[in-house]
């Protein structure tokens, strides 16, 4: 047994064998990249390039297999080591960064290329990354011509991302593709419906998807686990489209079940997580505290998305996740750590509004509302383009806080809204509690003057002129309302301005007032009722509403209602031996009273004997002048007793501290 160990270390020690000829290296290196053995296949390739160095082959397979196996910092690696070969490794320098998410760096490497039908694809997807939806638009528009396998897809995306999801129906016409072509195209035709709200269509295509996606997947022979975790999209947007219906419990059970399960992909988790908080509201807050730490880096002490989520998550996704945050750390009342996050979202989000809304909300919760109100004034005056969210939440902030000047102020610079009757009701309401009524008045003949000229189909006219005309009787501008009803009663007749008008009227001019009067349709069952006689009379005397509506049916029909039956009074029934004529005298009226709350009452006088007898039960009574040790052991459970009242005493002043019920209470009245 023991020369076996010297023979090794002889096979050891000899000389290596000499490497096998390169035609056998590229033959095994197909076969590992045939196999999807990527680590291998890289091996390969390296043997390779120690017989052969520099060969373009050897180093493109090498890249290609670092790619495929997720290496994507040692492909960067081969790339930068292979500067002296000829070919161009500009487009795999660009999918290299685009996987590492540097965007910008991958776009500028691909715009010093030749526009090549793989380059275009890639640009698009890094547009679409970016959020410049329209050139990724664009992009796959002009690569219509060639045919490319899934491309539709992308292009529907693009469009959807866009905005232009109206164009989504006319584009597949075009292209002549039909919806349930493929599980992707229908869930994302799907999402156009949903921004459509057409939310039934989207239900009835996402439940197609899914049936397309369960078929085309199991014929792949994918493992179930496997094909749930493709069909998670679809899964989560069928929960989506329940909580915009309404339906919130089974759209709160779809979302806890893929979360619990854990069977999806770190994207479709991600928004299930965030939909199931916004479902839940500020319910269950350490729950949903808890939930979404499962979406940030492990190692990180602060929340951050975990890097797979990062990478494949919109802009606007990310940002709704990090509100979503903020507002529960809010509502739990933990300042510091929200205050912490909305300090790096500005630059996390510098082209949105919303890190700022959320720097404004923190600011109020602690009690800084002029601050907010100022910081968000002066965002507004910075950035114009960006001010109308902005404007229209100092507003809420200052209402909220009873300043309404700067509330109105904050609205009056919003100007495309300004006529309509929302905006023109809060602002009166906001300058008519600032005192400001000239103010108020301004607004409303603004609005007026602006229906006036405006050709719309929704016409508030009447009702702004209407509430314009109320609110100048109601501050004594008679005059301005009167013309204002005057001007409601020549265009269309309104009743209510009509009645308007003659009350308004009637303080200044009679006589107009009559002539309109005579406008008004006489009321049902009047028609014989004489006025001069009712103003001499003393007063009508009040009659109930029955009697009243009875009346005047009767006046109008011309009839006379039978007269109800009286009914037949009863002689009382007496007690056995009563007798009515001589009752006797009048009973007691304490008699419902308890005897000792009675006037009559007197307590029982206590026995003096009892009183004599002192010490415990059972003790012996003896003479006052008998001395003994009875008044010593009288004298000692005396004090024994005050020293258990004492401490009792001191038992029951401690109780307040805790939580008392009501019968507590009570009893401690007694």
């Amino acid at each position: 047994m023991a020369p076996k160990p010297k023979e090794k270390l002889k096979a050891a020690a000899s000389p290596s064998q000499p490497p096998p000829p390169i035609e056998d290296l590229f033959t095994s290196l197909d076969r590992h990249i045939q196999r999807s053995e990527f680590i291998q296949a890289v091996k390969v390739a390296n043997q390779v390039l120690s017989v052969a160095p520099g060969d373009e082959d050897a180093i493109r397979c090498k890249v290609v297999a670092l790619i495929k196996a997720d290496k994507i910092e040692e492909a960067l690696s081969a790339i930068q080591s292979s500067q002296k070969v000829s070919f161009d490794f500009s487009f795999y320098k660009a999918y290299c960064l685009y996987r590492q998410n540097k965007l910008d760096e991958a776009l500028e490497v691909l715009e010093k290329q030749d526009k090549t039908q793989p380059s275009m694809l890639l640009e698009s997807q890094i547009l679409y990354r970016l959020g410049k939806m329209d050139a990724c638009v664009d992009i796959c528009r002009n690569l219509q011509k060639v045919k490319i396998d899934s491309l539709e897809i992308n292009l529907v995306a693009g469009l959807i991302s866009a905005g232009r999801a109206s164009e989504v129906q006319g584009t597949l016409d075009a292209i002549k593709t039909k919806a349930t072509s493929s599980f992707e195209l229908a869930y994302n035709i799907a999402c156009s419906l949903i921004e459509g709200n057409k939310l039934k269509d989207a239900e009835k295509l996402l439940l197609t998807a899914r049936r397309i996606g369960q078929e085309t997947l199991t014929e792949e022979n994918l493992a179930d686990d496997d094909i749930e975790i493709e069909l998670a999209p679809i899964a989560v947007q069928l929960a989506y489209v329940h909580q915009l219906l309404g339906q919130t419990q089974e759209a709160a059970g779809a979302y806890t079940d893929i979360v619990n399960r854990n069977l999806a992909d770190e994207p479709s988790l991600a928004v299930a997580v965030n939909n199931l908080i916004a479902v839940k509201g500020p319910k269950e807050i350490s729950d949903s505290l808890r939930k979404l730490d499962r979406l940030k880096e492990k190692d990180s002490q602060k929340f951050e998305l975990a890097r797979a989520i990062d990478l494949k998550l919109s802009p606007k996704q990310k940002e709704t996740i990090y509100a979503n945050r903020v507002l529960l750390l809010l509502h739990a009342n933990k300042m510091d750590q929200a205050r912490e996050l909305v300090a790096v979202l500005p630059e996390m989000f510098p082209d949105n509004v919303m890190p700022l809304l959320l720097q404004a909300a923190v600011l109020v919760r602690e009690n800084k509302v002029g601050k907010a109100e100022k910081m968000l004034g002066q965002f507004a005056e910075r950035f114009p383009e960006k001010s109308k969210i902005i404007l229209l939440a100092r507003a809420q902030v200052a209402a909220a806080a009873g300043h309404p000047q700067i509330a109105a102020d904050s609205l009056a610079k919003v100007p495309d809204i300004q006529h309509m009757p929302a905006t023109v009701a809060t602002l009166v309401a906001l300058k008519e509690r600032a005192g400001d009524i000239n103010g108020a008045a301004a607004v409303l003949d603004s609005a007026i003057k602006w229906w006036k000229t405006a050709m719309t189909e929704d016409d508030q006219l009447s009702v702004i002129m209407r509430e314009a005309a109320s609110f100048k009787l109601r501050h004594g501008k008679e005059e301005e309302a009167a013309h204002l009803y005057e001007e409601l009663v020549k265009g269309n007749g309104n009743i209510e301005a009509l009645v308007g008008l003659i009350t308004t009227v009637a303080h200044a001019n009679v006589e107009k007032a009559e002539a309109y009067e005579k406008q008004l349709k006489p009321l049902p069952g009047l028609k014989g009722a004489d006025v001069d006689a009712l103003e001499k009379t003393s007063g009508a005397k009040p009659v109930d509403g029955a009697s009243r509506a009875g009346l005047a049916e009767a006046q109008e029909d011309g009839k006379t209602k039978e007269k109800p039956k009286k009914k037949r009074k009863r002689k009382p029934r007496y007690p056995k031996g009563f007798d009515p004529a001589n009752p006797g005298p009048p009973p007691d009226p304490e008699r419902w009273l308890p005897k000792r709350e009675r006037s009559s009452y007197r307590p029982k006088r206590k026995d003096k004997r009892a009183a004599q007898v002192r010490g415990s039960q059972g003790a012996v009574v003896r003479d006052k002048n008998e001395p003994s040790a009875s008044a010593t052991n009288s004298n000692t459970s005396n004090s024994k007793s005050n020293q258990a009242t004492s401490s009792k005493g001191v038992s029951q002043s401690a109780e307040p501290s805790r939580p008392q019920s009501k019968s507590s209470r009570k009893k401690s009245r007694k």
